[in-house]
């Protein structure tokens, strides 16, 4: 499955993350126009990975 961006919001806590300038460069990019912010989209990318994740129990 493709990843999508979504424009929902959900209830949030603050979180300090630090991210490489290159990766914040090509995620600004990817967003840009979309009416998302960047935290948006860090949310939604890590829940796709986590839906996307093959589970170790699966590969035993």
């Amino acid at each position: 499955m493709a990843f999508k961006i979504r424009k929902d919001r959900k209830e949030t806590v603050n979180k300090t993350v630090r991210f490489p300038l290159e990766l914040v460069e090509k995620i600004e990019h990817a967003i840009e126009g979309e009416d998302v912010t960047f935290s948006t989209f860090v949310i939604q990318a890590c829940e796709y990975a986590l839906d996307n994740m093959e589970d170790d129990k699966d590969k035993q």
